[in-house]
């Protein structure tokens, strides 16, 4: 995997050896524009975690499996889809707050509003995530083998023709943490069928 066309949004440090790209997610970070009003009011959205993106035009199939050790609730391994602050889409293993506080398959649609949807709980620190866009809808699939690919769900969101994709790190609830992926792949193909992901 070559990396020298990828930028950051809030750098970090990234070090990719043996196949392996391993970022640090600094503290108290995060992306999520809550849809949960305080005393009548949003609360400020938040975009301060580290992205290290690429940007892709077209139709593609975004692949790698993250892994990480979890410290702290929504310490997660993130893949992204990225507009701008207000427009965007993450799809994370990550350290969840409900129900039963374990490692969950979690994936945030932002249009202007975060929605937050927790999915299976997962048994490891590690899961496979595939991100497909054909056109401007897009589908989350995750995999526990690297073979067998499960739906979270499709949707649309308002982008370009070009959009940044890459890598999540994050650690909303204290210090940081390395965030590792391997088997990455950047495939730019249309598929047959979004909801199968091929």
């Amino acid at each position: 995997m070559n990396f020298d066309s990828f930028k950051w949004i809030n750098e970090s440090t990234s070090e990719y050896k043996g196949g392996v790209l391993t970022l640090q997610a600094m503290d108290n970070t995060d992306y999520f524009n809550s849809p949960v009003k305080e005393n009548g009011f949003f609360p400020q959205p938040v975009f301060n975690a580290s992205l290290y993106y690429t940007e892709l035009t077209g139709d593609f199939v975004f692949k790698a499996r993250g892994s990480l050790e979890f410290l702290n609730t929504y310490d997660a391994a993130a893949l992204m889809v990225y507009e701008n602050e207000n427009v965007w889409a993450k799809f994370a293993l990550e350290n969840s707050d409900m129900p039963c506080r374990k490692p969950a398959v979690v994936s945030v649609v932002t249009n202007r509003i975060s929605d937050d949807c927790n999915g299976p709980v997962v048994d490891g620190n590690s899961l496979w995530f595939q991100i497909t866009r054909v056109d401007d809808c897009f589908a989350f699939h995750y995999s526990l083998d690297g073979e067998v690919y499960n739906m979270v769900r499709v949707f649309t969101l308002p982008v370009g023709q070009t959009v940044k994709v890459g890598f999540e790190a994050q650690a909303p609830m204290g210090p940081g943490g390395k965030r590792h992926y391997d088997h990455i792949s950047i495939e730019h193909k249309r598929v047959e069928n979004i909801r199968a992901g091929e």
